[in-house]
């Protein structure tokens, strides 16, 4: 019986040997599906809490799930290391969202996408979240296409990705 096995490649390994390497603070994109069980949201806000306080500065959008963790424990930790990038304006976000959302000292709303469907704007979005990090760490099911698309991109782009699936 054969067996394929994966070896990475040299970019990639320079890749991780610069990330475990580099002392100092680093940005880093924190995404993920609405539908998390609430322990899993527990353990990403201590996440997001401990990178704060290595003194990271987090990059997350505005959602439900595994974003209202990450900006939980960011705000906890220290406000202005975080910064929420909505792929709609602050009106289109759900109703349960719009009261922590209102605490984040940087918010940057998208309100010209709100012509378009959320799964439009959310992929919008989430470019412009990559595009502002070094790092994405990302939260998803194996069906969740939008983020798995989000880190094949990040990944084309040579961003540091770590993913973890939920099922």
């Amino acid at each position: 019986m054969s067996q394929v096995v994966n070896i990475p490649t040299l970019d990639t390994l320079a890749q991780e040997l610069a990330a475990i390497q580099q002392t100092g603070s680093k940005r880093i994109a924190l995404l993920g599906s609405r539908h998390v069980p609430i322990t899993h949201q527990q353990l990403i806000e201590m996440m997001s809490y401990a990178l704060v306080l290595g003194g990271n500065h987090l990059v997350t959008s505005g959602a439900t799930g595994t974003n209202s963790a990450v900006i939980k424990g960011a705000m906890r930790a220290d406000p202005n290391l975080l910064t929420v990038i909505l792929p709609q304006s602050l009106d289109r976000q759900p109703r349960e969202s719009r009261n922590q959302l209102g605490q984040v000292v940087h918010l940057v709303e998208n309100a010209e996408n709100d012509s378009l469907s959320l799964g439009e704007a959310s992929t919008i979005c989430n470019r412009e979240i990559v595009s502002r990090c070094q790092q994405l760490i990302c939260f998803a099911f194996h069906e969740s296409h939008t983020l798995l698309q989000t880190c094949a991109e990040a990944e084309e782009q040579r961003k540091l990705v770590t993913l973890f699936y939920f099922d």
